[in-house]
């Protein structure tokens, strides 16, 4: 058996909190400890010096787009616009890149952010917009939350009676049915070939993050069977779970769509409803700036309840799309009747998720956490939106805004959490996610570093059913699942008050985390392994 030894470093250990150096054998953790115990202990093993790095437990994105996140990353991305004409000379670029005839999918775009001198240099872009410069192309152009979409009228006239559906307008981004027939039709012009380098493309990028597992969240109305499939055929390292977003009608009927899609779970992006920015995400009460509006219910209650107990019964996970407080509602009040049918072991049995869960009060936590409810969230939402003034209090007015995205209460409730980035809605950048989580726009929202970055691990391990004490750690006997970083400061605490609450007294031997103070430099990941096999290496590595 080889061992690998690695020393002269700062290993992030629980059970050690001054480890500096850890052994690895057969890929898994044996050892973890100080420099020169390592080295009286392992004198056959192979060393590799650490020169200062910090080792922690690789992380898990436990909610991912995969192909949308590829072809963003080479594609015509939109979230540096500042307004309307600036989008527009973007989208004009890009055209010159590209033959007649040929499909451009962008995304990213955000009106809300925008302003400028000229005349609705504040207004999302239309058709209309899209026409005049891209003549017969086919455009497709996701808003960046990737619920509603600008087309050109060559993608429109793809779709045979697009005029029909849910959500259609003739000229003003499409949504709901209309949005999904679009996005469909944009992504048959695509080659398989094309999507498996896109793919690719993505769990590189995954793996040079320190990320070692992603969860992919697909469905009928967001990448289509197919890509679904291809995802499940790829050969990386990088450790896919796949969620299928589709309603099962009673057990038989779930256990038949895992056998047709070999998904792990159906969940995901189930979608109840859709997303603020949008103004899809439902709500009980209207929009602040849309008092007429109060969003879209894509499932009934009884649909909702009827696929929680299908998978219940059929011994699946399953799970939502979960954002507006209407939508919060339905689920907890499907989880209630179910606690009373099943008894509340049997649901947290299922490890059942909420995708987002944005919008939570105190006492629907108490419901989520006592059916072993996970809920998959996203920090970077806050970060991007939840600044005073910003998209939320735009929509949802300062009172609702102030009580988005609120990890500090369902923590205290319980709630298993696992962070994770959208990608490609927020970059898939686990440390930001972490600073984010620390300093929520709403101090009183936030959690401590440990937590976030626990959410981050071991809370997307436990997310994807794998819940032994030991994934995610860096513990003896643990998987050898781990990123190495070159970090600027190691610290214990968080940077304010509210922070600090949640963080132990540094006599308590707490490892310390990488500052991720505003302004501090985040870590650079220069090595991922999984499982005892190099994964990533940065150059010079």
């Amino acid at each position: 058996m080889a061992t690998e030894l690695l020393l002269g470093g700062t290993v992030y250990s629980s059970a050690i909190p001054d480890a500096t150096a850890l052994a690895v054998t057969d890929g898994v953790v044996t050892w973890v400890g100080t420099d020169d115990v390592g080295k009286a202990l392992h004198p056959d093993a192979s060393v590799t010096d650490l020169e200062g790095l910090f080792v922690a437990p690789a992380f898990v994105d436990s909610h991912v787009h995969l192909t949308s996140t590829g072809l963003a990353l080479t594609g015509l991305t939109l979230n540096d616009a500042v307004s309307r004409t600036d989008c527009l000379r973007m989208i004009a670029d890009a055209v010159s890149t590209v033959g007649e005839g040929d499909l451009i999918w962008g995304r990213g775009w955000d009106s809300s952010t925008w302003s400028g001198a000229e005349a609705f240099d504040g207004r999302f872009p239309t058709t209309a917009d899209l026409d005049a410069i891209v003549g017969n192309r086919p455009v497709y152009l996701a808003r960046v939350d990737e619920h509603s979409a600008v087309a050109s009228t060559a993608l429109r006239r793809l779709v045979v009676g697009l005029e029909d559906a849910q959500g259609y307008h003739p000229d003003e981004p499409l949504i709901a049915e209309a949005h999904h027939l679009v996005r469909g039709a944009a992504r048959s012009l695509g080659s398989p070939a094309s999507r498996t380098r896109a793919q690719l493309r993505a769990l590189d990028a995954v793996a040079s993050m320190g990320i070692v597992a992603i969860h992919e969240n697909g469905g009928p109305d967001i990448s289509g069977l197919d890509d679904f499939l291809a995802i499940g055929g790829l050969d990386h390292p990088v450790e896919v779970r796949r969620y299928w977003g589709q309603a099962a009608e009673n057990a038989d009927h779930a256990r038949e769509l895992v056998a047709i899609t070999g998904a792990d779970a159906l969940g995901g992006d189930l979608f109840i409803d859709g997303a603020i920015g949008s103004r899809t995400a439902w709500l009980l009460e209207p929009y602040h700036d849309a008092p007429d509006v109060t969003g879209i219910d894509y499932l009934s209650p009884d649909t909702v309840l009827d696929h929680l107990r299908a998978c219940t019964e059929a011994g699946l996970q399953a799970g939502f799309h979960v954002i507006g407080d209407a939508a919060t509602a339905t689920v907890v009040d499907a989880l209630d009747a179910l606690a009373a049918e099943f008894g509340t072991p049997a649901l947290a049995s299922r490890a059942h998720r909420v995708e987002h869960a944005e919008m939570v009060d105190a006492a629907q936590a108490q419901t989520l956490a006592a059916c072993g409810v996970v809920a998959s969230m996203q920090p970077q939402f806050d970060a991007g939106w939840g600044a005073p003034g910003g998209l939320y209090a735009q929509r949802l007015g300062d009172e609702r805004a102030s009580r988005m995205n609120d990890f500090a209460t369902l923590a205290k409730a319980g709630v298993a959490l696992a962070f994770s980035s959208d990608s490609p809605v927020t970059a898939m950048d686990p440390w930001a996610t972490i600073r984010a989580a620390v300093h929520h726009h709403q101090q009183r929202n936030a959690i401590s570093a440990r937590g976030a970055f626990a959410a981050s691990t071991r809370g997307g391990w436990r997310a994807g059913g794998t819940n032994d004490g030991l994934t995610g750690t860096l513990a003896v006997g643990a998987p050898a699942s781990y990123a190495v970083w070159e970090v600027d400061e190691l610290v214990v605490a968080g940077s304010h008050e509210s922070v600090q609450r949640w963080s132990l007294d540094p006599r308590s031997r707490v490892p310390a985390l990488p500052d991720v103070s505003p302004g501090s430099p985040l870590p650079r990941c220069v090595r991922t392994v999984h499982r005892g096999r190099d994964i990533y290496r940065a150059e010079g590595h």
